[in-house]
């Protein structure tokens, strides 16, 4: 099943945003052939002299040559260019891979007149596949010349693979009077299980902000948003969260933790990371409901983030959602064995706002009739409270349909 016969996901969003432009960012994509022919698959992001990079990537053991260089390259934090394939992950191709890496890096940041160290990469697709690296960079001989005409739309759409729609958002504050802006582009759909962030999400903003700070305020943010999703419970090798902020905006630049401007930016960048991570949950693969799981009453915070993540990566709890079976003997089972702390007559369980279970079984007079009846909704809402302590999390995922078999079975046809 290729990616444009796939049903678009209910969830889709009507209409996208309008993305502001931001001072210092000149973005371009193109049709290499990686792949697909005659799809936009290869975007690149000029940057002007100043922009720093933080981020978070994937602590997989397999990740790629494009998160290791990443990884490098965040040591010291400049940046001048991103560059983004897809259609193929570049990802387990062993010495070739890493040199294509190498090559791609240093034949863009000569286009440019910068330091491949200040280049950052990320490749997305097949895992295992040699990368045509000749198409990589006849197709940068094609960016350069086209940089500053892409839009942010078209962006998001060069990095998508079985995404069904591009994923964008923007967000504003005022700092020192002057408006300053953060836009977010993402793509995911499956293999979501982050262990850092999720698949690909670049933000940009004009923030002046110090390298160290922004990415403190990153790897925060990180934990509470793009690590509480899950569509299918397998980590990328490639998963890569990157933010640059050109430090444009006509503020003085924030250069102490301690600064309460701060504030407002750690506001935005939170809701836009959210924001993103919800948006790749929503277009999972195959999905039909979108699952939002609340622990409560855990011995801790990572207690209860692990026992979400149990019930959100079950396969019998997933597909009794795409059932609309309101079968929660599935959620005292992934509560069971995500091996955290639990106590059979302390458990309570809700599906939206039906309690099903009290003090270790369920509810007096239960009545499945209209719990039966709200799983026939798209927005599913299920709340676990562990009753031994005051550890809270929430995590974010969809069901399991035959589609997500279909998609996968036929990925690489």
């Amino acid at each position: 099943m290729k990616p444009h016969q796939m049903k678009t996901s209910p969830f889709a969003p009507k209409k996208l945003p309008q993305m502001p432009e931001i001072k210092g960012i000149q973005l371009a994509v193109t049709k290499s052939g990686i792949k697909y022919e005659g799809r936009l698959d290869l975007l690149c992001a000029h940057f002007s002299k100043g922009t720093v990079a933080a981020g978070a990537l994937t602590k997989s053991k397999t990740a790629s040559g494009a998160v290791e260089w990443c990884r490098e390259n965040l040591k010291q934090g400049d940046a001048a260019a991103l560059i983004v394939n897809s259609g193929n992950a570049n990802a387990f191709t062993g010495a070739k891979g890493e040199k294509s890496v190498e090559d791609i890096g240093a034949y863009l940041a000569k286009a440019l007149g910068c330091q491949p160290t200040e280049v950052y990469q990320s490749s997305t697709g097949v895992i295992g596949e040699p990368l045509p690296e000749e198409k990589m960079l006849q197709g940068i001989d094609r960016l350069k010349e086209k940089l500053g005409t892409a839009s942010y739309s078209e962006a998001a759409s060069a990095i998508m693979t079985t995404d069904t729609y591009p994923k964008m958002s923007t967000k504003s504050c005022i700092i020192d009077g002057e408006t300053i802006t953060l836009n977010g582009i993402a793509k995911g759909s499956g293999m979501i299980a982050p262990d850092m962030a999720t698949m690909l999400a670049y933000l940009f903003t004009d923030l002046p902000i110090e390298q160290k700070i922004l990415q403190k305020l990153v790897s925060k943010a990180i934990e509470k948003t793009f690590n509480c999703i899950t569509v299918d419970g397998d980590t990328s090798t490639s998963d890569t969260v990157l933010v640059f902020a050109t430090g444009k905006a006509n503020i003085s630049p924030i250069t102490d933790e301690k600064d309460s401007r701060l504030r407002a930016f750690n506001r935005i960048l939170n809701k836009q990371l959210k924001e993103l991570a919800l948006a790749i949950v929503k277009d999972g693969e195959g999905i039909s409901k979108f699952v939002t799981i609340k622990v409560k009453g855990a011995k801790g915070k990572k207690a209860a983030k692990r026992i979400g993540l149990s019930i959100a990566n079950s396969p019998l709890v997933k597909t009794a959602i795409a059932g609309e079976d309101p079968n929660w003997g599935r959620i005292i089972m992934a509560v069971g064995k995500s091996g955290e702390a639990a106590d059979r007559d302390k458990l309570n369980i809700w599906i939206g706002v039906h309690q099903v279970t009290s003090e270790g079984a369920r509810i007096e007079g239960y009545d499945e009739t209209p719990l039966a009846e709200y799983m026939k909704g798209e927005n599913i809402y299920i709340e676990v409270d562990i009753g031994l302590g005051r550890g809270i999390a929430e995590i974010w995922t969809c069901d399991l349909t035959h589609d997500y078999i279909s998609i996968n079975a036929d990925y690489r046809s």
